[in-house]
């Protein structure tokens, strides 16, 4: 499995952030490819995300949960097969997020995306566009 891999620096303590990057649902505001992020309990959620130009869905169960340091998560059915691992360093009043996803390219133009380093740029973009969002809703605060 290709593993993905990106990391920030957020201007917001530990635990706003970790308390924002739970709040699946608003994902949409600094990830690129959700549609839509359903929760379904506590643990489960259905995603419809964009990849490519057209659209993928799939189901994620958390899987790991410790309260200002880390989340891991797996999907568990849908179009797509991954892991993924979110831990969170607190740096004074700063935060460094940590972000690693291994995955399953489904066919050939997803593994040649994977060969070429695309998840990794997305990751890093997703990433920036995080910190943009944490760091204004948290002086809106």
């Amino acid at each position: 499995m290709p593993r993905i891999v990106g990391a920030i620096e957020v201007d917001v303590p530990v635990s706003t952030v970790y308390a924002q990057w739970a709040q699946f649902e608003s994902f949409s505001q600094f990830l690129d490819d959700p549609d839509r992020i359903t929760p379904i309990d506590d643990t489960h959620q259905h995603w419809k995300v964009k990849v490519g130009g057209s659209y993928r869905e799939f189901d994620t169960v958390i899987t790991e949960r410790r309260t200002d340091e880390s989340m891991a998560w797996r999907t568990t059915g849908g179009e797509s097969n991954h892991v993924g691992l979110v831990t969170f360093e607190a740096l004074g009043s700063s935060t460094r997020v940590s972000v690693q996803i291994d995955w399953e390219p489904m066919g050939a133009m997803q593994a040649l995306a994977a060969r070429m380093g695309a998840g990794n740029l997305a990751v890093k973009r997703d990433l920036a566009n995080f910190k943009q969002y944490i760091e204004s809703v948290a002086t809106q605060r």
